[in-house]
């Protein structure tokens, strides 16, 4: 697998810019950022760029990198922003916070991530003073309804005991099709969190560098694929409003369930440029088989120097064929004492 540097966000930096959203609200459970601080007034007067059709221009690298948690912490309740000065004290301290130490982490394998790129603080960090990612004030996930909680009970004791029976066996992203942070909805990912996004007429496209995958977006009008066509990343259909892009997503399988989700998931995506460097990603997501009502997030992206490199999974993926490995000689041992019992 590739990774690469990023650039470090520094504590003064998290200090002195504090890039909020200052797009509508868009559902019940969005709620408005407050405006943006004076150190960002140079923005104040800014015009949002526009392609030669008259459409926002929200091509170019970006990174969903953040510090800030998907669900808030509860002993800050209903509490949805920080002051400043609070914002970026919280954004110091996640942002020098040490990895996991113990038996397996890297502490405890000698492994020096920051020679790869990928020590939290080498991460350039879309900044926010939201309190959670998820807006509103609950700023949790809905618990999960007693069905979808069924699903998943099934599913796992489906496999119990046949985890490493085969590839089929092992979760999609260890078997490098698809991670779940590559959405819809897109989420920020432990590194590579990258992404690139390109115009073109009657298109747009997303491509993220983890774990490589393009989501193609017609804007053309055209309607959804038919009910029982299910794809891994969903059918997705854009249209501008504005200065946003919004993009609905249906036809989901169950094969990549979303925080409990499963086929009738359904995400509403909104892209608007807000600073000459940050677009505001926001998306609601609902799913009547999975949560008792829909909830909303927010995600600052960040520009970067772009280009994506390639994230070669499969080609370093010896995770498996060592797990799968292990498995036969763990069976031809217990099959090799089995027989010398018979004898």
């Amino acid at each position: 697998m590739t990774s690469r540097f990023v650039e470090l966000a520094s504590a003064a930096a998290l200090a002195a810019v504090i890039i909020t959203s200052a797009a509508p609200a868009y559902a019940q459970t969005q709620s408005k950022s407050p405006a943006l601080f004076a150190k960002d007034a140079g923005t104040k007067n800014w015009t949002a760029p526009k392609n030669p059709d008259g459409t926002p221009d929200l091509s170019g690298y970006f990174t969903n990198s953040t510090v800030t948690p998907l669900e808030r912490p509860k002993d800050l309740g209903a509490k949805e922003f920080f002051t400043p000065e609070e914002a970026a004290a919280y954004a110091k301290k996640a942002l020098a916070q040490k990895e996991a130490t113990g038996p397996g982490t890297y502490a405890d394998v000698h492994y020096d991530m920051a020679q790869f790129g990928l020590e939290r603080a080498q991460n350039k960090v879309a900044q926010s003073v939201r309190t959670s990612l998820i807006t509103g004030p609950d700023g949790r996930v809905p618990e999960m309804l007693p069905e979808a909680k069924a699903r998943a009970a099934a599913r796992t004791a489906a496999n119990r005991g046949h985890e490493f029976d085969g590839p089929e066996n092992r979760g999609m992203a260890e078997r490098c099709i698809i991670w779940n942070n590559e959405g819809p909805p897109m989420m920020p990912v432990g590194y590579n969190s990258n992404l690139e996004i390109v115009q073109g007429e009657g298109y747009v496209a997303i491509t993220q560098e983890m774990i490589h995958d393009t989501r193609i977006i017609p804007i053309d009008g055209r309607p959804h694929l038919p009910s029982d066509v299910h794809l891994l990343m969903g059918d997705s259909r854009g249209h501008y409003e504005g200065n946003t892009l919004v993009v609905d997503t249906t036809n989901f399988t169950d094969r990549v369930p979303f925080h409990g989700s499963g086929e009738k998931l359904h995400v509403v995506e909104r892209f608007t440029r807000t600073a000459p460097d940050t677009v505001t990603y926001q998306f609601t997501v609902d799913d009547p088989t999975a949560w008792a009502h829909s909830w909303s997030a927010e995600i600052p992206m960040t520009k970067i120097d772009g280009p994506i490199f390639e994230y070669a999974c499969h080609e370093g993926n010896y995770g498996m064929r060592n797990n799968l490995t292990g498995a036969r000689a763990e069976e031809k041992q217990k099959a090799q004492a089995t027989a010398s019992k018979v004898q």
